[in-house]
């Protein structure tokens, strides 16, 4: 736990992080049950509803929908980012959805899905401490209400005023999407062991986990060619997780999630990003020692 600690500590950041092997179940832990804020973590749930529903034949994956240019939620990549309204498909929405974190492809889905319908897969699955309070599109409103901004421009220059931050509710974890770590990991958990949903669902889910683009967080501390990173970013002001699952050649696969608070209100968080991946590391070295007689971390 010291040495976690002490990386957290070095990146001027607190966090919580839980790493279990999936398939023995040997864990280790930071603060694995405490509340934290999912952001776009809360993705991952909506996935596995949207394929949950997929198999019930409530949903065609393959459905082409048409997404407006007007309206859209705040955020730089994906059809959050064009000029023209995009008409693709469910199923690549929810590809842009993991992939580059797209916030209207999210919510798109969440609206078809439904958000109670998410809440319901959640306590089906017994993870009781995790809920998903609102869209992206509300989320950001929240924000600027909160913040007293006009439009998302000013609440970026906002953001980084620490008594605005103060006034977020997107930052409590008990008025906005939460989660322990605990039940992210045995989300994950499920999802690679074809619990969470049917066998095709669930490798659907773990395909696009697989194609999300960032390297600079879970993926920085695994940089091998031999090593498959799956996982989903979160970000917020202050706010920098992941959730994901390093698999091994050998067959190892540690399923981990990672949440950090920092102590700056810089937008630019690269110590807290490069945390994450060295803590994962510390942690699934850990986990792949321990059964060899090695020390505590």
């Amino acid at each position: 736990m010291k040495q976690l600690e002490q990386i957290f500590r070095t990146a001027g950041v607190t966090g919580w992080l839980h790493a279990v092997d999936i398939d023995t179940g040997r864990e280790v832990g930071l603060g694995a049950d405490e509340p934290v804020v999912l952001a776009s973590v809360f993705k991952v749930p909506l996935l596995v509803a949207f394929y949950r529903q997929a198999e019930r034949g409530l949903i065609d994956p393959a459905e082409r929908v048409t997404v407006s240019a007007e309206g859209r939620p705040g955020g730089g990549t994906g059809v959050s980012a064009m000029l023209d309204e995009v008409t693709a498909s469910l199923r690549d929405l929810a590809y842009l959805t993991i992939s580059v974190s797209d916030n209207a492809s999210a919510d798109t889905l969440l609206a078809r899905v439904g958000l109670d319908e998410v809440n319901a897969v959640l306590a089906d699955l017994g993870l009781s401490h995790t809920w998903v309070e609102h869209s992206c599109a509300e989320l950001f409103t929240t924000m600027r209400e909160d913040a007293g901004a006009a439009d998302m421009a000013e609440l970026s220059q906002m953001t980084t005023d620490p008594a605005v931050l103060s006034r977020l509710r997107v930052l409590d974890p008990a008025r906005t999407s939460r989660s322990t770590c605990r039940d992210m990991t045995r989300l994950l958990g499920m999802i690679w062991r074809d619990e969470a949903a049917g066998p095709a669902s669930c490798a659907a889910v773990r395909r696009l986990m697989g194609l999300q683009v960032w390297p600079h967080r879970l993926a920085s501390g695994f940089p091998y060619d031999d090593v498959a990173v799956s996982g989903k970013t979160g970000t917020l002001p202050t706010v920098r997780n992941e959730v994901g699952v390093i698999e091994y050649p050998d067959g190892g696969r540690y399923a981990i999630a990672v949440f950090t608070r920092s102590i700056g209100t810089a937008q630019n968080q690269p110590r807290a990003d490069a945390a994450i991946g060295t803590a994962a590391r510390v942690a699934v070295d850990h986990l792949r020692a321990r059964f060899m007689g090695a020390g505590t971390i």
